[in-house]
């Protein structure tokens, strides 16, 4: 995600703790990884599920350091494995919440869960996409988020996120279902971004859609 421009019952220690160390952590991957280029709409990984990821190794481990790299490299606060060619569910984040606290982290096979109807306020805030480079839109989310999944051992993981880090989640996770944040638009919403999108000159390597 790029910088701004079924019910569960919860319980608080399930949540990883996100956000100590983050300067040290994001700094750890980005230095073993490789910038890689980002896939931009209309490429054929952005639109289609992702495959789950089954094995837990050093592979997948360099995925991740690269994904920080690439991150990083854009300026984005979220990436999923589609946004550099890679078919597996798995996003890694850095984003700030709306209290000015720093998320870092990684999950793979991400699920949201469902949000009964008192906890579904609508945040109505601008979101743009480094797959989508250079436009933004308003759009409706949810302003909390649970998702659930994976860490890079593969041990289960709960993350919470509210406001804009919840507004992160929710982007990252619909990636790796072959969603871009343009498809919740209307039409002619989706045609304004794709205009903003061509007036513009993207900041940071893309993969021509040949």
């Amino acid at each position: 995600m790029a910088q701004r421009q079924g019910t569960q019952t919860e319980d608080l220690g399930e949540f990883i703790v996100d956000t100590m160390d983050c300067e040290a952590r994001e700094t750890a991957h980005r230095e073993r990884g490789t910038a890689r280029p980002i896939t931009v709409v209309g490429h054929p990984a952005l639109h289609r599920e992702c495959a789950d990821v089954t094995e837990f190794d050093a592979g997948l481990a360099q995925l991740i350091d690269d994904m920080f790299a690439s991150q990083r490299m854009a300026e984005g606060v979220g990436l999923a494995a589609n946004q550099i060619g890679v078919d597996l569910k798995v996003f890694v984040y850095d984003c700030m919440d709306d209290d000015g606290v720093r998320h870092v982290g990684v999950v793979c096979n991400p699920v949201l869960d469902e949000l009964d109807a008192a906890r579904r306020v609508l945040d109505d805030g601008g979101e743009g996409c480094l797959s989508v480079p250079g436009a933004y839109a308003p759009l409706a989310r949810p302003d909390y988020a649970v998702v659930r999944g994976q860490d890079a051992e593969g041990r289960p993981i709960a993350v919470r996120g509210t406001g804009y880090f919840a507004r992160c989640l929710q982007h990252e996770t619909d990636h790796l279902y072959g969603y871009l944040y343009i498809d919740r638009l209307s039409k002619r919403e989706r045609k304004g971004v794709l205009r903003q999108m061509e007036e513009s000159t993207p900041r940071y390597e893309t993969v021509p859609n040949d």
